[in-house]
């Protein structure tokens, strides 16, 4: 006897249709990538056009022809620029400048984030509410350099190092990632005979490489874009760093603009030194473009994990 299964039988599923294979889909993953790609473009016009603009020459720069490819390709600012012995040695003190501060910056805020995350420290509040304060508060410009004069550190690499060496937003990120980390690990090392130092060096910063990396760049770029500090409390040229030596190059092109003996000649003076200004960008923002495609798979993920909680 043959019997006849009557039951319905279930659909078959059609994997070409999904939640991410309908129109409304389809449309937003247009529409998102031509705003992205909007913004990519907007974000990088200001940067290629500076790039135009030091390659190009100054009759170009003058009748407006320059936009997004150089016009009358021109490297007499490059040559001008590089061949100043100033420069290399603002750009060396930058480097420095920017190397110290950094390091000092990442292990205070390390060791200060890593107190934080603990829950059971008494004065824990009292230290975090010290931290926050600084964020909406600050003795003034005036009492910080009578304060750092009167400690000698003018003319010095600490006068820039640390008045600024910690930074509440980035301190507050890492505390929250220190805090994400389970504590049975820590419980163990310390089982195994680890002190407080040994678990922060041997366990949690090789689990924190993302956030330290992250770290290492809010502070890298934030020191090497800086230069109100160097030109507050350095009295000498060769002491500056290179933002500063960037700052006079503008001041010199207002200056000449204000006071020149014509119009003509002061017009060629400015437009000669936009020229300069545009060389001194480029070469400033290159070794940060050169660091930043190594750290940037830390980036992310070290922001996020961070946020995770307050």
């Amino acid at each position: 006897m043959v019997t006849l299964d009557t039951s319905t039988p279930a659909p078959a599923t059609n994997r070409r249709h999904g939640p991410h294979s309908s129109r409304g889909y389809r449309i937003f993953r247009v529409v998102n990538a031509v705003v992205l790609t909007g913004v990519v473009l907007v974000t990088l016009y200001p940067f290629v056009n500076i790039v135009a603009r030091s390659l190009s020459d100054n009759a170009s720069i003058v009748s407006g022809e320059v936009n997004l490819i150089p016009r009358g390709f021109n490297i007499a600012a490059y040559k001008a620029v590089m061949a100043d012995p100033m420069f290399w040695t603002n750009y060396r003190n930058t480097l420095v400048y920017t190397a110290v501060a950094t390091a000092v910056s990442l292990v205070l805020t390390t060791c200060y984030a890593y107190v934080l995350s603990k829950k059971h420290l008494k004065g824990r509040t009292a230290l975090v509410g010290i931290a926050v304060f600084t964020m909406f508060f600050s003795g003034g410009l005036i009492p910080n350099y009578i304060l750092v004069t009167s400690l000698g550190l003018k003319n010095t690499v600490w006068a820039i190092a640390l008045p600024n060496a910690i930074s509440v937003f980035n301190l507050l990120v890492m505390k929250a990632f220190f805090e994400s980390l389970p504590v049975e690990l820590e419980e163990a090392a310390a089982v195994d005979g680890l002190n407080t130092y040994g678990i922060l060096l041997r366990i949690v910063l090789p689990l924190s490489k993302a956030v330290v990396a992250t770290m290492f760049l809010f502070y890298a770029v934030s020191f090497w874009n800086s230069w109100f500090a160097a030109f507050l409390y350095m009295d000498r040229m060769d002491l500056f760093p290179v933002t500063v030596y960037l700052r006079n190059l503008i001041a010199g092109a207002t200056d000449a603009t204000s006071t020149g003996g014509g119009l003509g000649s002061a017009s060629d003076v400015v437009q000669s030194a936009a020229t300069i200004q545009s060389v001194t960008i480029v070469l400033t923002v290159l070794p940060i473009l050169a660091v930043y495609p190594f750290i940037q798979r830390y980036f992310v993920s070290g922001v996020m994990l961070g946020a995770v909680k307050g």
